[in-house]
């Protein structure tokens, strides 16, 4: 039997098994991340926190959707994202602490519309221009880079 005339029958169990867990998985991968941040705050806080932590991807993807749509009370994106950003930008956060604009980039980073989309990209090691692409701060990062 050729592979394009394969049953479903034809399918071994353990592959079939392993798509209907993963299809599972998928499935319930929002009520499964929003438990956490409900349920285990803390876990789920130092799993935002840990920049470095594998994920699996979809686990993670849906972080990141719930981190845009709502930061978790406990989550501080100047804490966690900002001194990762910084370095993509040459900075290091004990030179900038001192800038008098510190305080509101801060609370730019705080406030910032694209938090989830910032979390994954710090996540995977984004560049420099990607980081330039998105981030509220770029352009007071770029003038302290430059000076």
């Amino acid at each position: 039997m050729s592979p394009t005339t394969a049953t479903r029958h034809d399918v071994p169990k353990q592959a079939w098994w392993t798509l209907l867990v993963d299809s599972c998985y998928r499935a319930t991968t929002p009520k499964l991340v929003q438990d956490m941040q409900h349920e285990a705050s803390h876990a789920y806080n130092e799993m935002l926190e840990d920049l470095d932590l594998p994920l699996d991807a979809h686990f993670e993807r849906e972080m990141a959707r719930q981190l845009q749509s709502g930061q978790p009370l406990g989550f501080k994106p100047a804490r966690t994202l900002m001194p990762v950003l910084m370095q993509r930008f040459g900075l290091q956060e004990a030179e900038l602490a001192t800038d008098p604009d510190y305080g509101a980039m801060r609370a730019t980073c705080n406030g910032c519309p694209v938090v989830g989309r910032c979390w994954k990209a710090m996540r995977g090691g984004a560049d420099l221009e990607e980081c330039r692409g998105f981030c509220p701060n770029a352009e007071a990062f770029d003038s302290r880079a430059a000076q």
